[in-house]
């Protein structure tokens, strides 16, 4: 009995391990080799040549542009995902209700996420033309002020700009990660609660929220590292300019613009390092 259940085990366990290799294959062609040929340049010379040890890491720290373009991608990722989760959150409690033609907005409100970020970038970048773009005339329509501004050309309207485009792209998803988890917790809960004297917000707040936090980890993991490796919104709408440069334009910047290959992939293993970093936190936490 013994020898046919080591049988079984040994079977299931080679017909998982058959299942999963392709992908497991698939992941290290598709990542871990370009991962590891990167942190290997890292420690070599600008043409990726001679081995330098750790001197591209210690001329990145010294540099005057990478911790600028840190605190810049740390800012913009506490500010972009707050805006997000607080708009997302109220996007699915929204969408979870029943109304009618409730099947036609849920399908307008995840548009966005389906235009690729370089597109949306693109688009936005239009919409804040100072001269043709839409923004500048709904308010010079309506009479508010910043009709007239030059949105990408100055630091804190594009930022502005950068973190609009940024919202309306992404919001969608964490939408559609909780509306998935609020789909799963019984109305009767609510009810229930009601029946107890509790308001909507007291609904909410205890029973609600605590159900819904599973869903809501999942959301903020997968937008912080989105956040922290922000690249296409930030370049197609202003460039390589240091004002907005993140932690991920001033990897390509050295590696592309002026050429470093060594510099470069130390930037972008710095990159890995800080994501895998704050994502080893705040799952812990």
């Amino acid at each position: 009995l013994l020898t046919s259940r080591l049988r079984s085990r040994t079977g299931e366990l080679v017909q998982s391990a058959a299942f999963v290799l392709p992908a497991v294959l698939g992941v290290s062609f598709g990542l871990l080799y370009p991962a590891v040929s990167t942190i290997k340049r890292s420690f070599q010379d600008r043409l990726g040549q001679e081995w330098v040890g750790f001197d591209n890491y210690q001329r990145i720290f010294t540099d005057n542009l990478f911790v600028p373009s840190l605190l810049r991608t740390a800012g913009f990722t506490v500010v972009s995902v707050a805006i997000e989760t607080v708009i997302g959150l109220a996007l699915a409690l929204t969408l979870n209700r029943a109304f009618p033609g409730r099947g036609l907005v849920r399908a307008a409100v995840f548009i966005p996420w389906a235009v690729p970020t370089v597109v949306s970038a693109q688009l936005w970048k239009a919409l804040f033309d100072p001269q043709n773009g839409f923004v500048n005339y709904i308010l010079n329509a309506l009479s508010l002020p910043g009709a007239h501004t030059t949105w990408l050309g100055q630091t804190w309207t594009a930022w502005t700009a950068i973190l609009v485009a940024d919202a309306w792209r992404n919001t969608p998803f964490i939408a559609i990660v909780l509306l998935a988890g609020l789909q799963v917790i019984p109305d009767e809960l609510d009810e229930a609660a009601g029946g107890d004297g509790a308001g909507p917000a007291g609904c909410f707040r205890h029973v609600t929220l605590p159900l819904l936090r599973p869903a809501l980890g999942v959301a903020l993991v997968f937008r912080l590292l989105d956040a922290l490796r922000v690249f296409d919104v930030v370049y197609v709408l202003t460039g390589s300019g240091h004002t907005t440069a993140t932690v991920s334009v001033y990897a390509r910047q050295q590696l592309i613009d002026f050429g470093g290959l060594g510099f470069g992939s130390a930037a972008a293993t710095l990159i890995f390092a800080i994501i895998a970093l704050v994502t080893g936190v705040y799952l812990t936490v």
